[in-house]
């Protein structure tokens, strides 16, 4: 199925490595011109040369950390005079190092807030200019199915995430009449890099292995396993493209069944 993506331009928040990458890939494939993003200019680059050796001319990449207050506007700036238009925004960011209650002061939660809130919220308010001048636009917010369901020792990502959520679902409402689309994934556990982590936290704490706690949590999903990047980015670039265009304000988990709940 041609997903009518040709030529659409495409910005990635986060998109060095991980969920943001495969997306990243997914849409070179449909002909984006897609601008991948990440705070290590080093990691970066050596994504940019991998996704260019097919897709020379339709790869770029914008050094940054959006949790820099700045970062979005002088983003605003080069997609301005470097394109001159935005189809799609995907705002990504790594998620609040895993911590339980009693352990996190206000600097860590306003580390957190910043990341995985106040980075959305810069992003789309920047770029909505931009995004309000096409006739495809729509915003996908990258959370976690921990909004859903709270997974423990991960309190700053279930709390913040959900706020997120929030914030999806009323631009999708208030900004309907612009013709911008609101959109954002859940995803459940993803072998990604920070998945890998996570599960080296948990082994460290158990006195375990990172393959046993792998197998652990893979047996929370019916399908007995985790997903692979690749499965979260066809969903997540069916659901920018023109394809889905009467869906919005949607919250999609993508979890392989492990939220246990009916909605």
């Amino acid at each position: 199925m041609d997903l009518n993506l040709k030529q659409k331009v495409v910005f990635i928040a986060g998109s060095s490595r991980g969920l943001g990458y495969a997306i990243a890939k997914q849409l070179l494939e449909e002909d984006a011109i897609v601008i991948i993003n990440g705070r290590d200019s080093q990691k970066l680059e050596k994504s940019f040369s991998k996704l260019s050796n097919s897709n020379s001319s339709t790869i770029f990449a914008f050094p940054g950390d959006v949790t820099d207050a700045a970062f979005s506007t002088n983003l605003k700036d080069y997609l301005s005079d470097k394109f001159g238009r935005l189809d799609i925004l995907i705002t990504n960011a790594g998620g609040p190092s895993p911590s339980n209650f009693e352990s996190i002061d206000d600097e860590a939660w306003n580390k957190a807030f910043n990341l995985s809130f106040l980075s959305h919220v810069r992003l789309i308010r920047a770029l909505l200019p931009l995004l309000k001048e096409s006739p495809i636009a729509n915003v996908l917010t990258i959370t976690s199915y921990s909004a859903k369901q709270p997974i423990p020792n991960l309190i700053l990502s279930n709390a913040i995430r959900a706020a997120t959520i929030g914030l999806t679902k009323t631009l999708a409402m208030e900004l309907g009449d612009s013709g911008i689309r609101f959109n954002s994934i859940l995803p459940g556990w993803t072998m990604t890099e920070r998945v890998n982590d996570l599960m080296e936290t948990r082994a460290k704490l158990n006195g375990t292995s990172i393959e046993e706690e792998i197998k652990k949590q893979s047996q929370e999903s019916p399908l007995g396993r985790m997903a692979d990047p690749q499965e979260f980015a066809n969903v997540a670039v069916f659901l920018v493209s023109p394809r889905a265009s009467y869906l919005t304000g949607n919250m999609i988990s993508v979890d392989g069944g492990m939220v246990k709940g009916i909605f």
